[in-house]
């Protein structure tokens, strides 16, 4: 059972023993509610023959039964406790460790993932199906189990006492639960339907959140506007459908089990005028019959949240199977040079990218990738920085193969520029500190002053102290690209990835970042990916990387002597320029 709910619910060996010890503790709770009723019982079946008299014996006393009903509540009272505690407190444990769980894949998953994942889908996978699992896992499951297997045990109680009166009582519990079932995959069918279609609409907010200045800039907003109306018309027609056909299959099954007690008390009254039965026993499966298809209709309903629910944990099982990147946790590479031997790549398996790509960036030296927009300039310099596993090939760093390395011990060798520059809603002093955790402040100063940031962060209102909005929305293209140089010129890694570091800027503040980059790359591995012909005139080796394959290869004055591709583009760049 242990091995199922982990298959089924995406639990931990323990989340799995914890939502049995809930399902055992709900049970108990559930027929210790019972206990009212027998107190009841016990009294009425000793004093059906003398109402008026109360005190016949000892045993049979006010006091006897005050002193029983107090010991019945403080059992109730203790089993409630373990069984909150082992329903609540313990599935909330195994929730967090839900989402560690989720956010361990996702640290180790291949960091270009993310660049190919919607960013709204992860983070709803994360918070809100983790809580939706949650709630119903403390409210829901163990419940389910509890009310089927208490039925059951009290079910089988009844058939030994009256088996007539018994087989009249539940008889409607199979043809409900038949109807329940039968709607099944429609309901399945219905919750994945819903699922993609609110994720979806998530998506529209989020992508019109993102583009709003691209949407102002050409009027859009009104066409934007109707066609996410749209999206939310459908979704919320499709949530009205939904929940008026679940609620018919739900409340069908409600209506039959309703239909217990007149059985019961037809039966109950055929029973008791031939004699079959005493008053007393009448009485004992009305008053049972009153409340035993509650737990069987709570059980239905939570069958149907947990229906719903199962999209939500496929997803976990989705995200948590993907293939993870991981390696070994020490390495010394003796030198830093970079080899690329007979690469193939694909992303997800779908149209190849790189085909028998194979070069190799020297340490001390400036290799820089060239090529037409779209050729896999970008992908190469990710690649050898572990962002994907490749198909074939290999691409080994100081002569180890990358992909038996760990990719967080393998990037604390890298320093990263791209043109796409992250910052977090934080002062510009801390968001410089990423590139070196433990920097202190003057480490960091100077970092920003090669980078050229002093030209901006002293006019900033708090200097340094600022706090730049989210993604640095405070500051322009330019300002936000120094801050990503000097976290590479702070982190001082012995291998260099720039993609155009210096396109954001103008020609004074990127003469000045050259310099600074020139103190930064000294005996490093440096590549770059250049689009702009006269940044990469000085390099030591150009790379043209043209619809994934080198195409060429050599020192700037070598390519121009063959009048290649190369030779194409530094020309046609110039023209441009003139």
């Amino acid at each position: 059972m242990l091995k199922y709910f982990q298959m089924k619910y995406a639990m931990t060996e323990k989340g799995a023993k914890d939502l049995l010890s809930a399902i055992i503790w709900t049970i108990v709770l559930d027929i210790s509610f019972m206990l009212p009723a027998i107190l009841a019982f016990m009294f009425l079946d000793e004093y059906m023959s003398s109402l008026f008299n109360i005190a016949l014996s000892p045993k049979g006393s006010i006091l006897y039964y005050v002193l029983l009903s107090v010991l019945f509540f403080l059992v109730m009272c203790v089993i409630a406790y373990f069984q909150y505690n082992s329903t609540y407190t313990k599935i909330y444990e195994e929730s967090a460790k839900r989402r560690i769980s989720l956010a361990e894949t996702l640290r180790k998953l291949p960091l270009a993932y993310f660049g190919k994942k919607d960013v709204s889908d992860l983070s709803s996978t994360i918070m809100e199906d983790a809580t939706q699992i949650e709630q119903q896992f403390s409210h829901a499951v163990p419940q389910i189990y509890a009310a089927i297997l208490t039925v059951v045990v009290i079910g089988i109680g009844m058939f030994f006492y009256q088996w007539q009166l018994a087989l009249a009582m539940f008889w409607v519990v199979p043809v409900a639960a038949l109807v329940f079932y039968l709607s099944r995959k429609f309901q399945n069918n219905m919750h994945t339907e819903m699922y993609h279609i609110k994720r979806d609409v998530t998506d529209q907010i989020q992508e019109r959140l993102d583009l709003v200045h691209e949407i102002k800039s050409f009027n859009r907003e009104e066409s934007f506007t109707k066609a996410l109306n749209a999206k939310l018309n459908g979704y919320e027609n499709h949530l009205i459908k939904g929940e008026l056909l679940l609620g018919a299959l739900v409340n069908l099954s409600y209506v039959i089990l309703k239909l217990g007690l007149p059985s019961v008390i037809l039966v109950g009254a055929y029973l008791l005028s031939t004699g079959a039965i005493s008053i007393f026993a009448y009485l004992v499966f009305l008053v049972i019959a009153a409340r035993i298809y509650h737990p069987i209709m709570d059980a239905l309903n939570n069958f149907a949240l947990l229906l719903f629910l199962g999209v939500r944990i496929n997803r976990m099982k989705e995200m948590d199977q993907m293939p993870r990147q991981e390696g070994k946790t020490v390495f010394s590479p003796k030198h830093f040079d970079i080899q690329f031997n007979r690469v193939d790549f694909s992303y997800l398996g779908n149209v190849q990218t790189l085909k028998n790509v194979s070069f190799t960036a020297k340490q001390g030296e400036v290799t820089a990738l060239v090529g037409p927009s779209g050729g896999g300039k970008s992908t190469v310099a990710k690649l050898s920085a572990r962002f994907w596993d490749i198909d074939r090939g290999t691409i080994t760093l100081g002569g180890e193969d990358i992909s038996k390395i760990d990719p967080e011990t393998l990037l604390q060798y890298y320093a990263i520029v791209f043109q796409d520059v992250t910052l977090f809603n934080a002062s510009v002093m801390e968001n410089i500190r990423l590139g070196k955790k433990d920097a202190t402040d003057a480490e960091v100063l100077k970092a920003a002053e090669l980078a050229q940031c002093d030209a901006f962060a002293q006019r900033l209102p708090q200097g340094y102290e600022t706090l730049i909005g989210e993604n640095g929305e405070k500051l322009s293209g330019g300002e936000r690209q120094r801050i990503s140089i000097a976290r590479a010129i702070l982190k001082d890694a012995p291998i260099i990835l720039l993609d155009e570091a210096t396109a954001s800027l103008d020609a004074e503040n990127e003469s000045k970042i050259q310099k600074a980059l020139g103190a930064l790359i000294k005996n490093k591995t440096v590549l770059i990916i250049a689009h702009r012909m006269r940044t990469v005139s000085g390099v030591d080796k150009i790379i043209v990387i043209k619809d994934g394959a080198v195409a060429e290869t050599g020192a700037p004055r070598e390519l121009r002597k063959k009048k290649g591709i190369y030779t194409a583009m530094e020309k046609t760049q110039f023209q441009s320029v003139s």
